[in-house]
């Protein structure tokens, strides 16, 4: 369901719009009626976000923050309110202070099942807990096709769905990369297909603003990718990098990982490879965005030039 701009996830319970706003009239007097930068200085602080961090996500300044929420300045832009709603993870209703227009009472939030894929006590040591597990044979083939699926929709607005699946996905990714200690080729393939899942939950993660869960993915991916030995696969995962980066506002080190991973791809262009010369055209896309977070007018002409050049 689209509502304001903003899409509502298919699996989310979001009761919780409706105990924000109790909470809001509560501490600011159930008679008051609170503006937008007041509702956006309580759903930031709610977050653990600061004005700056907020700021970088939103590519405003803190200034603009500031006074935003002190209501010196008014956010009158109906794509702004929905990137502001986005960023916050509330809805569009909830920022402006109206009526709620959509209720979903299935307890379906799956975000916590992929927290717990992500941060299983078994990830952290292949010795600690290799001797209780019983590594079976897993087939990449099928956890790739479901991959590509999810990834499909994805790029088709269904993100909903694909919170759903990601929990599984991350777990028979997971299992592959236990069991792919036999031949060489088994061990490469298991390890890019675990990279490709883990890329689509970090970037789905930054896409629900799970920032945090979005970095320990994305990083995953790339371990996963450097097992590869694929310099494609490392090559996309980094867009994961770059996207979760992204999302914490570290704009710096999303250009410096996005252009190492350009100048890592280059040899594959110039042998005019057409996955590496598209993964090098959406590199430069990807560190534009971050040039242009940054307020860098030059930097981002340039890498949009570089993108322009791939293209053609």
């Amino acid at each position: 369901m689209v509502v304001g701009g903003t899409v509502a996830l298919e699996c989310v319970d979001w009761s919780w719009v409706g105990d924000s706003v109790g909470i809001l009239d509560r501490v600011h007097g159930a008679g008051d009626e609170l503006s937008v930068g007041e509702r956006v200085a309580f759903y930031r602080r709610r977050r653990g976000l600061s004005q700056a961090v907020l700021a970088g996500l939103m590519g405003k300044s803190e200034d603009w923050v500031s006074k935003v929420e002190r209501g010196d300045r008014q956010v009158n832009r109906i794509e702004v309110l929905v990137e502001l709603a986005r960023q916050l993870r509330v809805t569009l209703n909830d920022l402006m202070g109206e009526p709620v227009l959509f209720e979903d009472d299935e307890d379906n939030d799956d975000v916590p099942a992929i927290r717990d894929a992500l941060m299983s006590p078994e990830r952290l040591s292949r010795t600690l807990f290799g001797g209780a597990m019983q590594p079976e044979y897993v087939d990449p083939e099928p956890v790739a096709r479901v991959a590509e699926e999810a990834w499909h929709q994805y790029q088709n607005g269904s993100v909903g769905h694909v919170v759903c699946v990601l929990p599984g996905l991350l777990k028979s990714a997971q299992q592959l990369e236990r069991t792919s200690s036999g031949h060489p080729s088994y061990y490469r393939r298991a390890h890019a297909v675990s990279a490709r899942v883990h890329h689509l939950a970090a970037t789905t993660l930054s896409k629900v603003g799970e920032s945090d869960l979005s970095w320990i993915a994305a990083e995953r991916a790339m371990q996963a990718a450097d097992r590869s030995e694929d310099p494609l696969v490392l090559a996309s995962v980094s867009r994961a990098g770059t996207h979760a980066l992204l999302a914490v506002g570290r704009f710096d080190d999303a250009l410096s990982l996005g252009e190492t991973a350009a100048r890592w791809l280059t040899p594959q262009v110039r042998e005019a490879e057409p996955e590496a010369l598209s993964l090098y055209g959406m590199l430069f896309l990807r560190t534009a965005v971050a040039a242009a977070r940054r307020q860098d007018r030059q930097t981002t002409r340039e890498l949009l030039g570089q993108a322009d050049t791939a293209a053609r």
